[in-house]
């Protein structure tokens, strides 16, 4: 079983916002790494990949699977690039409004354990920001699932989960500057 996974925290300067999450995982890097880099690692817990050139430069298109996002999206993808790319340690993608988000892996405290660093920047209103916040958050815990061998079936996803985060992220004293 995963260990609860710790708030992220913000930044803001305008528009700008920068998220940061540290992701405990009682995973090896190596797992961790093919969860984030490959079709069939990210279409469980983040988006569906719709072309992953896994190396700097390449390009990457990812299909949100959460409700509300395939219902507006429509099948639509976003496209982007990949920003950094330094084997089994960081992975960067530059994709659309979701703006830079960069996964770097640490050893964990313990032998066979890993610390997922995540930052998101983008460009938003504050209130894109709490949503963003929610939203890691939630793929985050699919992400501990899918590394215990449980799938996401996104079809069954309830926003009711998001929502109730994005209220604990709404309510947290957060120093957004």
């Amino acid at each position: 079983m995963a260990p609860a996974l710790p708030p992220g925290a913000t930044e803001t300067h305008g528009d700008l916002h920068t998220l940061r999450f540290a992701v405990p995982l009682p995973h090896p890097a190596e797992r961790v790494w093919l969860a984030l880099t490959t079709p069939g690692g990210l279409g469980d817990w983040l988006a569906e990949p719709h072309g992953l050139q896994p190396r700097l430069g390449g390009e990457v298109a990812l299909r949100w699977l959460t409700a509300p996002d395939r219902e507006a999206a429509a099948g639509r993808t976003e496209s982007g690039t990949v920003t950094a790319w330094d084997m089994e340690r960081v992975a960067e993608y530059t994709v659309g409004a979701h703006g830079r988000m960069r996964f770097g892996l640490e050893p964990g405290d313990r032998p066979e354990t890993t610390v997922l660093r995540f930052t998101n920047e983008f460009r938003g209103s504050d209130e894109q920001r709490l949503d963003r916040l929610a939203c890691w958050h939630d793929h985050f815990l699919q992400l501990a699932g899918h590394l215990e061998g449980r799938r996401t079936d996104w079809s069954r996803w309830d926003p009711a989960r998001r929502q109730d985060l994005r209220d604990d992220y709404e309510a947290r004293d957060f120093d957004a500057t």
